[in-house]
């Protein structure tokens, strides 16, 4: 790319806009129907600019030792911020992207190319049914980050896509996903009963704000068969500029309360969030 211009095209799922940003020579800002989807800096891959994208950062900083090459599933793709950050913070990891949006994939090759060797591969499919065609055992990590408009789709919110989620992790695998909702948390605290029947440890990230109820905002669930550094976590997401608290343990079961798991008949979207609550600004 030669000039900073924004690049608008209209792909599968919507129309999505690529950015720069003033401020950074090669950052990007993508956003679909208006929504802020991704933020990448193509000289800086390890920069990650919005608030639940770091929360994100940090459970891939404290899952394995520092450098060690993973392998990553990432159900949802945008323009690969996450990828990139594996890539550059654990070089030689083997990394799966899967984007039900064909057109977007095209857009972010087009404009924003992955590094030669960095080890990722796209797919253009949708997140169920590639994750149900997975092989088991397979990933080290899997990161979730799908959303129909600003919104997690219902297949990807019920028991039996936790259940193909925890088929494909490894023994010592963990699932991290990125979710929003608002009190009284019907679908946050279902989500959280639907994992607990497959992952015996949980942890959920949130701003405290959020996690009070005063007002809608996202939520990084964390999931595995064994324990999960939450001290760590904790100590990373409390220096960020927007502090974090992470929940765990009977904190986090007192939260869930009598939720219910949901079934695959009975799963609804992620509730629509209040306007602005995702907006630029």
């Amino acid at each position: 790319m030669n000039e900073a211009i924004p690049v608008s095209r209209v792909t599968d799922h919507g129309t999505a806009k690529l950015m720069p940003d003033v401020d950074r020579e090669r950052a990007w800002l993508l956003t679909v129907d208006g929504a802020p989807q991704s933020y990448v800096d193509l000289d800086e891959p390890a920069h990650l600019e919005f608030e639940y994208t770091r929360r994100l950062g940090h459970v891939l900083d404290t899952v394995a030792e520092p450098g060690r090459p993973l392998d990553v599933l990432h159900l949802g793709g945008g323009a690969f911020t996450l990828p990139r950050y594996v890539a550059a913070t654990r070089p030689g990891s083997r990394q799966d992207v899967v984007e039900a949006d064909r057109g977007l994939l095209d857009l972010v090759a087009e404009h924003l190319p992955l590094p030669p060797g960095a080890g990722v591969t796209p797919h253009g499919a949708d997140a169920r049914a590639w994750l149900e065609a997975a092989p088991a055992d397979s990933a080290d990590v899997l990161v979730a980050d799908v959303f129909g408009g600003s919104r997690v789709p219902a297949y990807l919110a019920s028991v039996g896509y936790v259940r193909e989620a925890a088929r494909v992790l490894r023994s010592d695998g963990v699932y991290v996903a990125n979710l929003a909702d608002g009190a009284p948390f019907g679908f946050l605290r279902s989500q959280l009963a639907g994992f607990a029947l497959f992952f015996e440890e949980l942890a959920l990230i949130a701003e405290p704000g959020v996690l009070r109820g005063r007002r809608f905002g996202n939520a990084v669930l964390v999931a595995a068969h064994r324990p999960l550094d939450t001290a760590a976590l904790a100590r990373r997401t409390a220096a960020d500029a927007f502090p974090a608290r992470v929940e765990h343990g009977p904190a986090l079961r007192e939260f869930t309360g009598d939720a219910r798991p949901v079934r695959d008949e009975e799963a609804v979207p992620s509730p629509e969030p209040p306007a602005g609550a995702f907006g630029i600004g």
